[in-house]
C-alpha cells in the first residue's frame, strides 16, 4: 500500500468516524485495574467552568474538598458548587452494597460518582485522578482543555486489608515523609499503614510517663547497621545517613529521632482524610533494648544486652513490667484511634526466662509449663488490657506459640513455616499475610520481583473451605536496617507497591496489561516525584561468553531515559560512554552500565563481564547407562557458602528437575545435584539461577553462575558456549534457614528465559 491509499484510508475513517472525539482509544493506564469496565465513545472536557455538585452535602463533604485540592492548582480556581451541563457528581447510592465500592460514570456531558461510604468515593476520585494527565500530579496550571474518556466502572476492592508497614526504629523518617508516603497508599487504593515504632535501635514515640525512653532511647551511637550503610554510600549515595537525624551531645554524634504526641495525632488526622488507618506497634516482650537501657528494672536482675540470637526480653514476672506495658499502651491509644494495636510478639530470646527464680515461682503458682506458654501468658495479659479499652491485637506469628485466643489477629511472615496459615485459621484467628518472600520490600529487588509481587498468594492453599474469610489480605514490610534515607526507601518501596496494591484490589491475574499499564504510569510517578527503581534493562547475562566475536546490547523499557556505559571498572556516569548502537565485542572485557533518568539521576548499575570461549564437546557416554533425571544428595550443614559443603551426602535421591525433594527439607540443609545436561543444538546458553540462599551452577566442570552466599531470592545468569550432546552437570545449593527459593532457567542464543526440559537432565548408573 503506498502512502497515498494510507492517506486516503485514514481521511475515510477519520470522516465515519463524524468527530475525532468518536474515536475509541484504550483506557488510560489505571493501577490497580477495575473490577468492571465498559469505554465509549467520546470525552468529557474538564475547565474552570466545569461544576462540582455536591447531592449528599453532609456525607461527601471532606471527599468534595479533597477533590477540589487536586484541581483547583490545576485549573487554576476551585470548581463552583452550582448545578448544571458540564459538571461532577458526587451522589449517595443505597444500592452499592460493599464498603468500599463506588461507580464511575463519565458521559461528554457529566461525571457521576457514586457511593454508599466516604471511602468508597475517596477511591472513585483516585481512579478520577489517574485518569487525568500525569502532569497534574506537579500541580501546576494548565492552559490548555482537559479531556477524559467516556467509560463506566464499577469496582470494589478484593480484600479489605490492604498494607504497608514502615520500621521507623532501624532508621529514622520524617514525618514528611510519611505522609508523601500516605499521599502515595492512597492513590493506589491502599488502606493501612503499620508503623514500627519501636524496637531495640531506637524508641520513635513521646511517652509522657517515661520520659527516658526518648531523651535517651531515641538516641544511639553508630551502630553496625549505620556502618554497613556508610560503606554502601562510597558507591550509591543512597545509603548516607540522613544528616537531618544527627545531633551532637556531649562530644558524640548520635543518630535517632523521635515524633511527639501532637505530631502523631496530625499524622493520623492527616492518615485519616486519606482513608488511610495507621496502626501503631510497640514489640513486645522481646525487641526491647531501647527501653531497658533507659529502664533496666524492666529485665531480671538487670541483664541488659543480647542473648544466643535476640536480646534480653522484659522480664513476664515482674508486675512492674505490667505496670509499664500498660502505660505505655495507655498512652499509645489516645494517640492512635485505631480499632487495632501491634504488639510484636515475634523473635523473643527466653533463655534468661529459663534461669529465672521469679519465673520459676510464677510458672508453678499459674501451672505455667513452659516458657512459650509463658510467653503466651504475658500476651494474654496485655491482651487482656487492650480489648478492655476496645481495640483489637496484631502480632507477627510466633505469637501463636504457647497457643493463643481467637480473638488476635495473626501476622504471618515466616513464609517458611508453612503451617502457620493454617494453624491459625483452625484456631479461629484472623491472619493477615506479610510473608518475607515476596513481601519483605526492604529486600533488593530484581528483574523478577514485579512477578513475583503480582503473582504471590494472599490466600494459601490448604485453607478449609468456608474459611477463605479470616484471610482478611496483606501488606508489604520494610524493614530499615539498610535503608538510612527516603530516597533508598522509594526504590525499595515503588514500583513494587503498585503490583501488591493490584493483587489486593483486583485480584485477578492481568499481569502482561499490567507490565504496559505500569510503563505508561511511570511518568506519572516522576511528577510525584518518587525515585522508583527503573524497569530493569534486559537482554544480557551477567558472565556472558563468545566465540570469535559478539554484541552487546540492551533492550531498554525506557526508551526517553539513555544508558552509558564503562570499560574500565569505574562506575558509569552521565560523562560516560553513551550507548546508541550494539557494541562489537572482541576482546575480554568488564562493562558496567546504567539507566539514567533525564534529571541525571542513576538507575541500578549493571556489569558484565565478556571472556571468549570455545563451543565445549560433549562428554562420550555409553547411553545404555544414562538415565533420566539427577542425583540429589543432602548434606547437613549450616555454611555460609557452597564452598564450605563437606563430603558424604547423608541421603540420595533421583530428581526429574531442580526441585528440593520434601524429605530434604529443615531448618537448614545443603543439597548437590549432579548428572549430565541434554544439549539439542550447538550454541550460546545462558543460564539464570535464582535462589535463596546460596547457589553455584557448575557445566563441564566450570562454574557457570556464581549466586553463593546468605541473601534472599536473587536472580543470576551466565553463559556457556556448549556443542551438542551430553555435558557435566553440578548445582550446589544451601538453605540457611528462614525459608527457601531454587528455579534454575535457560535462554538459547538470546531467546527468553524458560524451564529446562526434564528430558535433558540425565545420570549415569555408575557414579
Amino acid at each position: 500500500m503506498d502512502k497515498r491509499t494510507i492517506l486516503i484510508a485514514f481521511l475515510l475513517l477519520w470522516c465515519m468516524s463524524g468527530y475525532t472525539t468518536q474515536v475509541k482509544k484504550p483506557l488510560p493506564s489505571l493501577i490497580p485495574y477495575p473490577q468492571h469496565v465498559e469505554r465509549g465513545n467520546g470525552q468529557f472536557e474538564l475547565s474552570a467552568q466545569t461544576r462540582l455538585v455536591l447531592e449528599d452535602q453532609g456525607l461527601f463533604w471532606k471527599e468534595a474538598a479533597y477533590l477540589q485540592s487536586l484541581l483547583a492548582p490545576v485549573l487554576g480556581q476551585g470548581l463552583s458548587s452550582n448545578s448544571g451541563v458540564n459538571s461532577i457528581v458526587l451522589v449517595y447510592s443505597d444500592q452499592i452494597e460493599a464498603e468500599e465500592a463506588y461507580q464511575l460514570d463519565i458521559t461528554s456531558s457529566q461525571i457521576s460518582l457514586k457511593a454508599r461510604t466516604p471511602q468508597g468515593l475517596f477511591y472513585g476520585i483516585q481512579t478520577l485522578r489517574q485518569l487525568l494527565p500525569y502532569y497534574m500530579e506537579e500541580g501546576e496550571k494548565i492552559d490548555y482543555p482537559i479531556y477524559l474518556p467516556v467509560l463506566s466502572i464499577t469496582d470494589e476492592p478484593a480484600f479489605s486489608w490492604r498494607g504497608s508497614m514502615i520500621d521507623v526504629s532501624r532508621h529514622f523518617f520524617t514525618l514528611d515523609y510519611l505522609k508523601k508516603h500516605i499521599d502515595r497508599l492512597a492513590l493506589y487504593k491502599m488502606n493501612k499503614l503499620h508503623l514500627h515504632l519501636t524496637d531495640d535501635q531506637g524508641w520513635r514515640v513521646e511517652i509522657k510517663k517515661y520520659p527516658e525512653l526518648t531523651s535517651q532511647g531515641a538516641w544511639r551511637t553508630y551502630n553496625n547497621q549505620d556502618s554497613l550503610c556508610m560503606e554502601l554510600a562510597k558507591e550509591n549515595p543512597a545509603f548516607e545517613i540522613d544528616p537531618r537525624h544527627i545531633i551532637k551531645k556531649e562530644g558524640k554524634e548520635l543518630y535517632g529521632g523521635y515524633y511527639t504526641q501532637d505530631q502523631l495525632r496530625d499524622l493520623v488526622a492527616y492518615a485519616a482524610s486519606r482513608h488511610v488507618e495507621i496502626i501503631p506497634e510497640i514489640d513486645m516482650p522481646g525487641h526491647m533494648l531501647a527501653a531497658i537501657s533507659a529502664y533496666p528494672n524492666l529485665v531480671d536482675e538487670k541483664e541488659i544486652g543480647w542473648g544466643k540470637l535476640f536480646t534480653i526480653p522484659l522480664c513476664p514476672c515482674k508486675e512492674e513490667v505490667y505496670t509499664f506495658v500498660e502505660d505505655v499502651l495507655s498512652e499509645i491509644m489516645e494517640i492512635f484511634p485505631s480499632q487495632y494495636i501491634h504488639i510484636g510478639a515475634d523473635e523473643v530470646e527466653k533463655d534468661t526466662w529459663e534461669k529465672s527464680e521469679n519465673c520459676r515461682q510464677l510458672m508453678e503458682r499459674e501451672n505455667i509449663e513452659t516458657v512459650d506458654k509463658l510467653q503466651s501468658y504475658f500476651v494474654h495479659r496485655v491482651q487482656q488490657f487492650i480489648e478492655s479499652k476496645g481495640r483489637k491485637v496484631i502480632g507477627w506469628d510466633e505469637i501463636l506459640d504457647g497457643g493463643i485466643s481467637s480473638d488476635v489477629y495473626v501476622m504471618y511472615w515466616r513464609d517458611w513455616v508453612s503451617k502457620v496459615p493454617s494453624q491459625a485459621i483452625e484456631n479461629g484467628n484472623n491472619v493477615i499475610t506479610s510473608s518475607s518472600n515476596p513481601l519483605y520490600f526492604n529486600r533488593p529487588p530484581d528483574k523478577n520481583s514485579l512477578h513475583t509481587v503480582y503473582h504471590f498468594d494472599v490466600i494459601y492453599k490448604g485453607i478449609p473451605a468456608g474459611k477463605e474469610t479470616l484471610m482478611k489480605g496483606a501488606q508489604a514490610n520494610m524493614w530499615s536496617e539498610r535503608i538510612p534515607t527516603e530516597q533508598r526507601a522509594d526504590f525499595l518501596l515503588f514500583p513494587r507497591m503498585t503490583a501488591l496494591a493490584e493483587r489486593l484490589w483486583t485480584n485477578k491475574d492481568l499481569y502482561d496489561s499490567y507490565s504496559d499499564r505500569l510503563l505508561d504510569h511511570c511518568p506519572r510517578l516522576d511528577a510525584l516525584g518518587i525515585n522508583y527503581r527503573l524497569l530493569d534493562l534486559t537482554g544480557f547475562a551477567a558472565e556472558s561468553v563468545f566465540a570469535k566475536e559478539t554484541f552487546f546490547q540492551v533492550n531498554n523499557p525506557h526508551p526517553e531515559m539513555s544508558v552509558y556505559y564503562t570499560t574500565d571498572g569505574t562506575l558509569p556516569d552521565r560523562k560516560s560512554i553513551l550507548l546508541e548502537n550494539p557494541l562489537k565485542i572482541t576482546q575480554p572485557v568488564e562493562l558496567k552500565f546504567a539507566l539514567f533518568r533525564p534529571n541525571g539521576i542513576r538507575g541500578d548499575v549493571y556489569t558484565v563481564n565478556y571472556r571468549p570461549a570455545r563451543m565445549a564437546k560433549g562428554a562420550k557416554l555409553d547411553k545404555k547407562e544414562l538415565n533420566p533425571g539427577l542425583r540429589c544428595g543432602l548434606y547437613m550443614d549450616k555454611v555460609r557458602s557452597t564452598k564450605d559443603i563437606k563430603s558424604g551426602a547423608l541421603k540420595e535421591q533421583i530428581v526429574p528437575e531442580i526441585i528440593v525433594p520434601e524429605e530434604f527439607i529443615t531448618s537448614s540443609f545443603a543439597l548437590k545435584y549432579k548428572g549430565y545436561i541434554k544439549i539439542p543444538q550447538t550454541g550460546i546458553y545462558t543460564f539464570y539461577l535464582t535462589c535463596d540462599d546460596g547457589g553455584v551452577l557448575y557445566i563441564n566442570n566450570e562454574i557457570t553462575v556464581d549466586n553463593d552466599g546468605f541473601h534472599s531470592a536473587i536472580e543470576k545468569s551466565g553463559q556457556a558456549a556448549l556443542s551438542e550432546g551430553y555435558h557435566p552437570f553440578q548445582l550446589d545449593f544451601i538453605e540457611g534457614g528462614g525459608g527457601f527459593t531454587l528455579k534454575l532457567q535457560y535462554s538459547f542464543n538470546g531467546s527468553e528465559p524458560q524451564d529446562i526440559p526434564d528430558s535433558w537432565f540425565v545420570h549415569s548408573s555408575k557414579l
